[in-house]
């Protein structure tokens, strides 16, 4: 079990460097980390417009392509939770830049690819930068003053739900006007000046409580978590019923378990779990997976609705370019909505906030199952699905900051974001099983039924009130109290 001090209250929780807190760039080292928030989360959503032409670009088959999404995905699991660990033990700066680095060498190696195998890798190695997002949250406390705190782990929270947003058009644009390998190299260039950017302008705190590394419950989460997440991603391609598909589930589980043992044994754990099952803790990690399923739904719904052809008699026709930009509103209600959040926290709490989330998020589906007849209705649905997002996505981490030790924040809050990464595999998968329950043909093309897709809607709908079920178990706690921290000091490269 983890050593924790005398402060490490829930009470004293939110814990910022009165340096960094009274220092006038504070403004400029948010967006900094919203901006690296923002570059990370575009990866995830990079290679969609190419999803369809993956095969013969790559010359692979379509399984074998689909792992160039998939092995993105696995890597993010992977890497929230260790470089939230990471982050705690040697430094968030340090972690920041690494993931940064990361991201750039995976565009690189994308850039310079044309077959699956760099592909496969590169796109690896950008999910490893996705734990820049959890520690930049973290970092966040640490950073601002008080009267900013919220404002600003709401924006950085609402950057994983707009990075995915914008990041469809921009890709199906730059796609559709050239080279696809330009995609990459454009990413290459972003991820550039994220790093130059964290490196020259976020401060270096000494945040680090040193210690080891826990290899081992690294490499048990790790697998235990290849094993479930593959197997769950893959269900479709290889039948959930398959011997494949039963084994590696059943094999996670084992592993799961094993861990866990381990990890209550360890003194200084990757992940502590006794923290984690504080019901602060373990409710909003659960509220997390059903809110992320929420999110990832109408992401994989709305844009099959558009693209798909008005023969079907239910498609609106769009190109990849048109769809992405009629779903482009849906990130700025999650930028807009990030401080409406900040100030509902500060008013009636972060669980009613993420209450509140979840409810306009359900609201939202329960729109679009009802409002898929042209692309504005469909838009507004979405916009509706999106506000909802950004208002519970900023509240979670602030439920999850308030309940652990600082010296455990990075780990948590990357735990946090595991759990939404969770929902949102979950939901690739439910959703492809539902769209492939019902079919039907035109012109000798097989394409999802009408029905599937209210389906659809109305299971993302049913999971974000399980979300607000879920939440409303969160025991209230007393107002989280921000101090300066005495010792610390705070250095500002170029200040």
């Amino acid at each position: 079990m983890s050593e924790h001090t005398g402060d490490a209250t829930p009470e004293k929780n939110l814990v910022v460097a009165d340096e960094a807190a009274s220092a006038p760039n504070a403004v400029l080292i948010v967006a900094t980390l919203c901006f690296g928030g923002l570059v990370a989360s575009l990866m995830q959503t990079l290679v969609v417009p190419l999803q369809p032409e993956l095969p013969a670009l790559l010359g692979a088959s379509r399984t074998d392509a689909s792992w160039v999404i998939t092995a993105t995905l696995l890597a993010a699991a992977v890497a929230m939770p260790i470089a939230g660990r990471l982050a705690d033990m040697f430094g968030k700066k340090r972690v920041l830049l690494v993931s940064a680095a990361l991201l750039v060498l995976g565009s690189v190696i994308c850039a310079v690819g044309s077959s699956l195998v760099p592909m496969v890798v590169g796109r690896a190695v950008q999910g490893l930068a996705m734990g820049f997002i959890p520690v930049a949250i973290s970092l966040m406390r640490e950073v601002t003053p008080p009267r900013l705190t919220s404002v600003a782990v709401a924006t950085m929270s609402a950057t994983m739900g707009v990075g995915g947003a914008i990041g469809l058009p921009l890709a199906a644009a730059i796609y559709e006007s050239g080279d696809w390998h330009v995609l990459f190299w454009a990413s290459a260039a972003l991820a550039t000046l994220m790093l130059a950017l964290t490196a020259f302008v976020v401060p270096s705190v000494q945040d680090a409580v040193g210690g080891r590394l826990d290899w081992g419950g690294a490499i048990g989460l790790s697998a235990g978590l290849i094993l479930v997440l593959t197997a769950i991603t893959k269900g479709n391609d290889w039948g959930w019923s398959s011997a494949t598909t039963l084994g590696m589930l059943a094999a996670g589980v084992v592993v799961f378990a094993l861990w866990g043992h381990y990890e209550l044994g360890h003194r200084n754990p990757l992940v502590d779990l006794r923290t984690s099952a504080r019901p602060a803790v373990l409710f909003c990690n659960i509220a997390g997976v059903a809110i992320g399923f929420g999110m990832m739904a109408q992401s994989i719904v709305v844009p099959l609705l558009l693209e798909s052809p008005k023969t079907t008699g239910y498609g609106l026709g769009q190109t990849i370019l048109q769809a992405g930009l009629w779903m482009a509103p849906g990130g700025l209600m999650m930028m807009v909505f990030a401080p409406v959040s900040a100030t509902l926290i500060n008013r009636i709490g972060p669980k009613y906030t993420l209450m509140l989330g979840a409810t306009v998020l359900g609201i939202g589906y329960l729109f679009a199952a009802f409002m898929m007849g042209s692309t504005w209705q469909l838009m507004l649905a979405s916009m509706v699905c999106a506000a909802g997002v950004g208002i519970g996505y900023a509240a979670m981490p602030t439920l999850i900051l308030g309940s652990v030790p600082l010296s455990e924040a990075g780990a948590a809050v990357g735990l946090n974001s595991l759990m939404r990464s969770v929902g949102t595999t979950s939901a690739s998968a439910v959703m492809a099983l539902v769209l492939t329950s019902s079919s039907i043909d035109v012109g000798g093309v097989s394409f999802p039924a009408d029905s599937t897709f209210t389906w659809c809607f109305l299971i993302g709908a049913i999971a974000a009130f399980i979300g607000v079920a879920i939440t409303a178990l969160v025991p209230r706690t007393k107002p989280v109290a921000i101090t300066p921290q005495a010792p610390a000091e705070s250095t500002v490269a170029g200040a």
